[in-house]
């Protein structure tokens, strides 16, 4: 079956992990306009609501270690840390969800269309993604089981946006999708989140160093501005792709597991395109 476009952000067909991130990675620079400074808003935020915690765990910048004496708070931060990310991935989730949507029918979705409240489901995206933020966060005040939380919500906004369904089925609908095929989207999830940790990793104390061997001004006097603005700018990017990440991967398990792509080619063109995408009742 042939892509749609010759450069098709998301081919209808099954892909593979490499073509799911690379889909991935097309659709933010296509929504990045929109996706970008949403991202470096929320991400600003988090910084500035971590900060009172991080006080509290003497967490240093720039890598924000623990202090022994004080590995309590430190968990603490982890946790609301963990929350606050699943938070902002599923509300930059809902742009990029229907960013995808388009893109699946071969067309760009304008920053105007995906910023109009008609249709958006903000409401019902907002209540989900503090559902998600405080249920990874609760999952982090155990543990390791914070990765198995967020793997699992991943489809949880684009169950809302693109399939339709009422906001009580999300929930639902977004497990079913995440363990299907052996969990397949639920471990892309996961790798998709690692990778882009090393990534804001690498570049959030490289480029905090980096700018101390210029020697432009003390460190010693900036070094909290100067790691919140790195990780908040670092972390502008990450975000948003993570949500597109989820996006391409939520349609992609739909073509996997549901003949997503079957339908859309066999439905008629007169078809509204919220009516193409939704999950037939």
């Amino acid at each position: 079956m042939s892509d749609v476009g010759p450069t098709a952000v998301l081919p209808r067909r099954p892909l593979t992990v490499g073509e799911l991130l690379d889909s991935a990675v097309l659709l933010l620079r296509g929504q990045a306009r929109l996706l970008v400074p949403l991202g470096l808003l929320l991400a600003v935020g988090e910084q500035l609501l971590l900060h009172p915690l991080r006080l509290l765990a003497d967490a240093r910048a720039p890598e924000w270690w623990l202090d022994a004496d004080r590995l309590g708070w430190y968990w603490l931060l982890l946790a609301v840390g963990a929350g606050t990310e699943a938070l902002i991935i599923a509300l930059l989730g809902n742009p990029a969800a229907r960013g995808a949507g388009a893109a699946l029918l071969g067309r760009r979705a304008g920053p105007g269309e995906l910023l109009r409240p008609a249709g958006a489901r903000w409401g019902a995206t907002l209540l989900a993604a503090v559902a998600a933020g405080l249920t990874v966060c609760l999952a982090g005040l155990a543990g390791p089981v914070w990765f198995v939380a967020y793997a699992l919500l991943g489809a949880l906004v684009p169950a809302l946006v693109v399939d339709r369904v009422p906001a009580w089925r999300a929930p639902g609908r977004a497990l079913t999708l995440a363990v299907r095929a052996g969990g397949r989207a639920a471990g892309i999830r996961l790798l998709g989140y690692l990778g882009w940790w090393l990534i804001r990793l690498g570049i959030g104390i490289g480029a905090y160093h980096g700018l101390g061997l210029l020697g432009l001004f003390d460190l010693s006097d900036w070094s909290l501005p100067v790691a919140t603005a790195t990780w908040a700018g670092v972390n502008a990017l990450a975000y948003p792709a993570l949500a597109c990440l989820d996006a391409v991967l939520h349609l992609e398990t739909r073509m996997r597991t549901e003949g997503l792509d079957i339908r859309l080619c066999r439905a008629p063109a007169e078809v509204p395109e919220p009516v193409l995408l939704a999950v037939p009742r």
